[in-house]
């Protein structure tokens, strides 16, 4: 690959400076970037969010990243119906925004469980045309127990993680928020097991992700140090046929990233990514326009709010 400058914006404090890192030296291609400026939640806080840029063969690659003790939070949010990312974040007050969960659009109603501050908001159970579907009552139980992304309260410590619905927490953690989707993309693929994927006598039965197939796609990703990798697939105009990432091309992206735990979010019309006032869309039609699709659900980055005196 042709070693290119990643240049990122950071606002630390209440000044804005410019800084410049290299690209992954493993990307097949050459990387170009572009980006915004990051907001720091106080003139004190020494971690930022970062947003960055990769410009590659087939796609182009938003990521922000969210530094480990920062001052922002990251939670889920979930419309009543759908809405535009744009909306839904600015309803929350969030700074940034990614598109969550899977869903029906027929009803509206989320396939993907959505727990907020400890109470279940939304979960796959009640979405009648979910459950009451006969082509997926062999997958169901799976479909059920997929991956999601968890906030827990660990007493003073807040820390993040994916793991499997069913998973009970730690003893001496509390779950506050989640947001499911997946599947799980690393350490492990877990495809099959999520019911994603069916194989029989070697010929591809189920696969709804169109998992060897190039598409818009969304990610959250937790390196070894505890920093959030969100990830957004976008195709490009001119090759909408044929552009953005398989699942393998994605998972092995944020391996480059130094991710380590990684879950898929829902992609294709749904990958959006919201920041600093601009909606950026993953998917483009024949015509190479966006595709402005709502959503169910979203995880959002907000600044951590201090307790008044």
């Amino acid at each position: 690959m042709h070693k290119a400058q990643i240049r990122s914006f950071i606002l630390v404090g209440i000044g804005i400076s410019l800084v410049a890192c290299r690209s992954p030296t493993s990307l097949s291609s050459s990387v170009q970037s572009t980006a915004s400026p990051a907001i720091s939640a106080s003139p004190s806080a020494a971690q930022t969010i970062e947003y960055k840029t990769y410009t590659l063969a087939r796609s182009v690659v938003h990521t922000i990243l969210i530094p480990p003790q920062s001052q922002f939070l990251l939670t889920p949010a979930v419309s009543g119906t759908v809405e535009p990312i744009g909306e839904l974040a600015q309803r929350y007050g969030a700074i940034a925004a990614i598109n969550g969960g899977y869903f029906d659009p027929e009803n509206q109603k989320t396939i993907s469980p959505v727990t907020m501050q400890g109470n279940t908001i939304a979960k796959p159970e009640d979405n009648q045309r979910l459950m009451s579907n006969l082509d997926l009552l062999p997958y169901l139980d799976k479909i059920l127990n997929r991956s999601e992304f968890r906030r827990y309260q660990c007493g003073k410590v807040i820390q993040y993680d994916t793991t499997r619905r069913q998973m009970v927490p730690r003893a001496d953690c509390q779950l506050q928020d989640s947001l499911g989707a997946g599947p799980q993309l690393l350490p492990n693929a877990t495809l099959e097991e999520e019911g994603f994927l069916e194989v029989r006598n070697q010929k591809v039965i189920r696969d709804p992700l169109g998992i060897n197939q190039p598409n818009a796609r969304s990610a959250i990703g937790i390196t070894r140090n505890n920093t959030i990798i969100w990830v957004m697939v976008a195709q490009k105009p001119e090759s909408p046929s044929n552009s953005g990432m398989t699942i393998p091309e994605l998972t092995n992206f944020m391996k480059t990233l130094g991710v380590e735990k990684a879950m898929n979010l829902d992609g294709g019309s749904s990958a959006s990514l919201y920041y600093q006032g601009k909606t950026i869309y993953g998917k483009v039609n024949e015509s190479g326009k966006p595709v402005q699709r709502s959503i169910k659900s979203a995880l959002l980055i907000q600044p951590i709010k201090k307790p008044e005196n």
